[in-house]
């Protein structure tokens, strides 16, 4: 059996349902699984010859095979993954990773729905737990993903918590027009002050005594970790092409799950050159590479709102896996490098990659790629960008910068038909609370 342990060392470990339902530790610590098992050399060499859907058992099965029987796993990746998430080439070495074609049409679509079966696979075994209260925090996507992995899932209620004005559109359609079992919150702040009034509710003994409280934002490792399944398959989309030799990974990094699970997949022995972490305006992570001091601060809201983060939780995880001592900074800056983007400059770089290629670039897909090019990759070297939501997503934003009229995909269409419910909060800690308090 695995047992998680929290990056702040103070709270006893936990089972990995104790960590899945709990979210975040007793001491406000992130759960951090107590090794990473590596996946046999002789299986990433086959990956090439593999489904999508046959690469993350594999990984799920180092993830969580001591304490979920393959069969249930099986299950619950293939419930999971309805969707691929394909590479696909932009110029000379350039590929893009996909990962709009879920539901949602985000990333988080793949951590969203993996740990919406997970938790419900918990509370079919214990049938007498009672209804389970998830709370998540959301900068656009997330919520949206959350909201529909766990729509009309029996014994769990989601409650969505994002920054007034701050989501697209079509982002917060998503998550508002849904009803059932997901009640929207629209708080009076930024996506800083949504995750911090999810992380106190779990630090409030009277709301943990009054009701069954877990997050589904990335401190939850049922969200972060299976997002190292498709780094697998990018790796193996490229082994088939002969260019998976020297794989240097550019990811969009607000909240730094994904960078965090793309770092899990190099632990396992997935072969990553390097990182590159591509932050907006929000670039606290890049000071850190740059000063070895770490800063958060309040996040300033760019055209790439996912990534408008002054916080990140997952910083945490990442000196974690690094040793959290006098060495990890330089062990960190080894493997990972940083680049931090304007609006401006990321509007230049969809302009310049729509008329060169014709490939429509996303506000946050558009920093990695041009993270890409900022490095100078060398001859020998792979470069893929996380792609981590359709472009039509953020319509306005990229119909005002290229001048166009993208088509909204017909998954889009049908949320942009519902009616918006969410109830509007302060960003003060008190009101949510005496909110919460007046629920089942």
């Amino acid at each position: 059996m695995m047992k998680y342990y929290s990056t702040n060392k103070q709270a006893p470990v936990a089972t990995l349902e104790e960590a899945v339902v709990k979210g975040l530790a007793g001491d406000k610590g992130l759960f951090m699984p107590e090794r990473i098992n590596p996946i046999d050399p002789a299986i990433i060499s086959n990956l090439k010859n593999m489904s999508f859907h046959e690469i993350a058992l594999e990984v799920a099965k180092a993830f969580f095979g001591e304490d979920i029987e393959e069969a249930t796993l099986k299950q619950i990746v293939t419930d999971t993954l309805s969707f691929d998430t394909p590479v696909v080439q932009v110029n000379d070495n350039i590929y893009s990773l996909e990962l709009f074609h879920g539901p949602t049409l985000a990333f988080k679509d793949v951590g969203g729905r993996f740990m919406a079966r997970l938790l419900g696979h918990f509370i079919r075994t214990k049938g007498n737990r009672g209804k389970v209260n998830v709370l998540v925090a959301t900068s656009g996507d997330t919520g949206s993903a959350v909201a529909n992995g766990f729509l009309g899932v029996p014994g769990i209620h989601v409650y969505v918590l994002y920054p007034k004005g701050k989501v697209s559109p079509i982002q917060e359609c998503q998550f508002t027009t849904l009803g059932q079992n997901i009640t929207a919150l629209e708080i009076d702040g930024t996506f800083d002050d949504c995750q911090s009034l999810v992380k106190s509710v779990f630090m409030d003994e009277e709301l943990n005594n009054h009701m069954m409280l877990t997050s589904a934002n990335s401190i939850n490792v049922a969200r972060f970790l299976p997002q190292s399944f498709y780094y697998f398959n990018a790796y193996a989309q490229l082994d088939r092409i002969g260019k998976a030799n020297e794989l240097v990974f550019s990811v969009p990094s607000g909240n730094f799950s994904n960078i965090t699970a793309g770092l899990f997949a190099h632990r396992m022995g997935l072969p990553v050159k390097r990182f590159i972490a591509a932050n907006n305006r929000n670039d606290v992570f890049l000071e850190y590479l740059q000063t070895a001091t770490y800063t958060p601060r309040p996040s300033v809201q760019t055209i790439a709102n996912a990534m408008d983060v002054g916080d990140p939780s997952n910083f945490a995880r990442i000196l974690d896996l690094f040793g959290n001592d006098i060495n990890t900074h330089q062990k960190v800056s080894s493997l990972i490098s940083g680049y931090r983007y304007t609006n401006e400059q990321i509007a230049g770089t969809m302009q310049e990659v729509f008329k060169n290629t014709g490939y429509v670039l996303d506000p946050h897909g558009a920093c990695g790629y041009q993270a890409l090019v900022d490095n100078q990759l060398s001859p020998a070297e792979t470069g893929v960008f996380l792609e981590t939501a359709h472009p039509a997503k953020f319509k306005e934003t990229v119909d005002q910068i290229l001048n166009s009229d993208i088509d909204i995909p017909a998954k889009l269409q049908a949320f942009m038909q519902g009616e918006k419910q969410s109830l509007g909060l302060s960003k003060e800690f008190d009101p949510f609370k005496a909110y919460l308090l007046q629920q089942e």
